[in-house]
């Protein structure tokens, strides 16, 4: 059975996403580098073999948005109970892949691996470098799998990984990336994936930063 794949975002609005990439970014850029995230990773998974693909949104869709998407509205408080929802409105009877959109180098290859660990496998989790993961899959999704997970910490991953195994659930691990938080982590992403969009935007924002310092010294 195929998986279907879910991808969990925020609409990339100035001084609302990626914050932490101003500075050097301005709160304009640093949208524009998370809409170029947004939608690299909607053409991975508009690309990847899939049952059905899903955009669970906090926010309006944009022109970002590839055409086949089902677009449904991010429930719930904290991010857990957001992830918890997504699960839930996005189960169709298969194996559910979700992913966020701050790992653009994750392409259609890792995405269609994951979904054939669900095969044979109960779940499949991708750990983030900052502690945390930019991957769940679960054969059979149950949200309290993921309701009061504390999340946004170090060690948010090893505490979600610990719930899936302590549940009795055969976990398979995916490679572990970096989450697109910082100006280090952009650079680093836009190097592994140099021909994407969000490549291409990291290369212009850097660009207009050094033409502003240059400027501001002269």
């Amino acid at each position: 059975m195929t998986a279907d794949l879910l991808v969990i975002a925020k609409e990339p609005v100035a001084g609302r996403v990626k914050t932490r990439l101003t500075p050097p970014y301005t709160p304009e850029q640093a949208a524009g580098l998370a809409e170029a995230s947004l939608a690299d990773t909607l053409g991975a998974v508009a690309r990847t073999p899939a049952g059905a693909r899903t955009l669970v949104l906090s926010g309006r869709p944009g022109p970002w948005l590839p055409p086949g998407l089902r677009v449904l509205p991010q429930r719930g408080d904290g991010l857990d109970e957001r992830l918890a929802h997504a699960f839930d409105d996005g189960y169709a009877g298969r194996p559910l892949v979700l992913i966020g959109m701050d790992t653009p180098q994750a392409g259609p290859g890792l995405l269609a691996r994951a979904g054939a660990v669900l095969r044979t496998r109960d779940a499949v989790f991708g750990p983030a470098a900052d502690g945390g993961f930019w991957l769940l899959g679960l054969a059979h999704p149950d949200a309290r799998l993921l309701r009061g997970v504390p999340m946004s910490r170090p060690d948010t991953g090893r505490i979600q990984l610990a719930r899936l195994r302590a549940a009795g659930l055969d976990v398979a691990l995916l490679p572990e990336l970096t989450d697109v938080d910082t100006a280090g982590d952009a650079a680093e992403v836009a190097g592994l994936a140099p021909h994407g969009r969000f490549a291409a935007a990291v290369r212009a924002a850097g660009a207009a930063v050094r033409e502003a310092v240059q400027v501001g010294t002269t």
